[in-house]
């Protein structure tokens, strides 16, 4: 167990897991991280549960200081992370010792980091979840994003800092963020909303990520996409990676704060696997639309949970099930070799 105290919370800072599912039929968004591939990844780093709660820290980072030792694993977006004023890396447990502060420098690729902590964030679950809904201003610190001065409880990890710093993820699973980036997706559910203009249109142009993009959802701006009678449909349910098209032509992608129905047509859905790409992607980002079968899709996913359990294989403890003390002399001097025998 042990704290950390939030000296500046950066931009946006909250806590999220993997997201408060049940209860879209009673008009209560999902949430969660935005990037579950670093979000799961990070906890990993560290010995928790691959879905318990980090911190989300959207393009500047927070300082923090730890009040106890414990290790961290930082994953995500390069937001140039440093303790005590040296450079750290990223994508790998480390051990921090008591007094030692987090900060971050800077931007340099992607847009979201992950700060996962040995034993996991301690706070109240809400209707089965810790993530922070800030508009219902519900779960998290108080249902709120973090504030300088907030203390946060860090639970008991299963093994001692010691033994879960120096974990690494494979380089071929480190995840490279572009400012240009294709994103997958299956038509529908209403493609046939759509002319086919309309549709090539999608599929063939580049969007740019406008200044109106947050967890709810990304506005884009491009080229009109041309519906059959406009835009307005209705309401039903708005799945993760949503792309609605309006009357006025543009795209919004729905994301991890998306209400949970909406009256307007949907053109296609981003596909599981390609939404931790656009949870990385900011303000002047370039976007193409790639058309994907379902079947596809759904090996992209398998592909995924490969890797997942991949950097598991790598991360996974070693333990000691025997032990024996041999010794050998030799020209004349003694020498004691322990050897261990693990599983």
């Amino acid at each position: 167990m042990g704290n950390v105290k939030i000296i500046n919370p950066g931009l946006l800072t909250l806590i999220e897991d993997s997201g408060r599912y049940g209860y879209q039929q009673y008009g209560v968004p999902v949430s969660g991280v935005m990037d579950t591939f670093s979000h799961r990844v990070s906890n990993i780093l560290v010995g928790n549960d691959e879905l318990e709660a980090v911190l989300e820290a959207t393009m500047m980072g927070p300082q923090i200081e730890f009040m106890d030792q414990m290790a961290i694993a930082i994953t995500g977006g390069n937001l140039s992370p440093v303790i005590n004023g040296r450079a750290v890396p990223m994508w790998e447990s480390i051990i921090v010792n008591k007094g030692d502060r987090l900060s971050f420098q800077g931007l340099r690729s992607g847009c979201r980091s992950y700060i996962a902590f040995s034993g996991g964030i301690k706070v109240p679950e809400v209707m089965g979840s810790k993530s922070t809904y800030t508009r219902g201003k519900i779960g998290g610190f108080k249902g709120r994003p973090l504030k300088a001065g907030d203390i946060l409880e860090v639970g008991t990890p299963i093994e001692s800092p010691a033994r879960l710093g120096g974990r690494k993820t494979p380089p071929e699973f480190v995840p490279e963020y572009s400012t240009t980036l294709e994103l997958r997706v299956t038509l529908g559910p209403q493609e046939d909303c759509f002319t086919i203009d309309g549709i090539n249109t999608f599929l063939s142009d580049y969007y740019e990520v406008t200044n109106e993009c947050d967890r709810m959802g990304y506005r884009l701006k491009g080229k009109n996409i041309e519906h059959v009678k406009g835009g307005d449909i209705i309401s039903d349910g708005i799945a993760m990676g949503a792309v609605q098209v309006p009357g006025h032509g543009q795209p919004i992608i729905m994301l991890a704060d998306r209400q949970t129905t909406g009256g307007y047509t949907k053109i296609a859905n981003v596909i599981w696997a390609d939404l931790p790409r656009i949870a990385q992607a900011k303000p002047g980002d370039k976007i193409r639309f790639v058309k994907v079968t379902v079947p596809e899709a759904q090996q992209l996913i398998r592909e995924m949970e490969d890797k997942i359990s991949a950097i598991k294989k790598t991360c996974v403890s070693s333990e000691v099930v025997s032990t024996r003390l041999l010794r050998f002399k030799i020209n004349g001097k003694t020498y004691e070799v322990k050897v261990e025998e693990i599983e």
